[in-house]
């Protein structure tokens, strides 16, 4: 699967930024698909994941309430709403594709294939 997300930009504190991630090569729907981000400085961090269906979603406890994931599988697509962002959501968000499901879908190894990313910086 090849991946191409897009989207990230400058926005104000208290804004909303929508992301994109393209995904060809392969059939998008046998794919459970996540989103992390990596601030400078730090390590790659979970931050969602959608069902291969899109009924199922999964949130790190930082953004659940502001950020929804969803996809459109007529489309090839996985988006990420960013609702209220905030200053510390500054980072390079990246989409990711795990064609397992498991226990550990918050840990970056246990994705098969990433992005190039797409920087998204809150100014405050």
């Amino acid at each position: 699967v090849q991946l191409q997300a897009s989207g990230g930009g400058l926005v104000q504190a208290g804004g909303p930024l929508r992301l994109s991630c393209a995904a060809s090569g392969r059939t998008f729907s046998n794919y459970l698909m996540g989103w992390f981000r990596q601030a400078p400085e730090k390590e790659r961090e979970f931050v969602a994941q959608i069902s291969r269906s899109g009924g199922s979603t999964t949130y790190a406890d930082s953004v659940k309430g502001r950020f929804t994931i969803s996809r459109d599988n007529a489309k090839n697509t996985v988006y990420l709403q960013m609702n209220g962002l905030k200053p510390e959501d500054t980072a390079v968000y990246y989409c990711a594709a795990d064609r397992w499901e498991s226990n550990y879908y918050a840990r970056p190894g246990s994705y098969d294939y990433w992005g190039q990313g797409t920087l998204v910086t809150v100014s405050s």
